[in-house]
């Protein structure tokens, strides 16, 4: 009976590890890239969310353009990817638009800003990656 009870455990435990792996998606995959410094997976995994108007995602490829992580620093494209999440509600991305803002010239804005028009009006085909 005892033997029997502790097989039962490990069968239930072993199927509730796999329901827990079952749960991750493009979020934590993405993340788990991120965070082990591996940014084109990342990249892609945050790029398609974003595309689809995930305000996190849109704000993690706004800080990767920012630093430079996986892509060249580009001030202009952390910018836009900013603006978007920060319309959507995401309070980190507003602090960084602000911040993103302030290193950048009236030109650079305003090139932003006419990059996040194009990239939306295209539903993200036109986007400047």
């Amino acid at each position: 009976m005892r033997k029997r009870n502790i097989v039962g455990g490990i069968l239930l435990a072993a199927q509730l590890m796999g329901s827990v792996a079952a749960v991750a998606g493009p979020w934590e995959d993405g993340m788990a890239a991120y965070n082990r410094g591996d940014y084109v997976p990342a990249i892609r995994v945050f790029r398609t969310m974003a595309e689809h108007g995930n305000a996190k995602a849109q704000n993690v490829l706004g800080v990767m353009f920012r630093k430079g992580e996986g892509v060249p620093k580009n001030p202009a494209r952390a910018h836009m990817w900013f603006s978007f999440a920060a319309k959507r509600g995401e309070a980190g991305a507003k602090v960084e638009l602000r911040e993103v803002s302030r290193t950048m010239t009236a030109q650079e804005i305003s090139q932003a800003e006419a990059m996040a028009r194009a990239c939306e009006a295209s539903n993200y085909r036109a986007c400047e990656y």
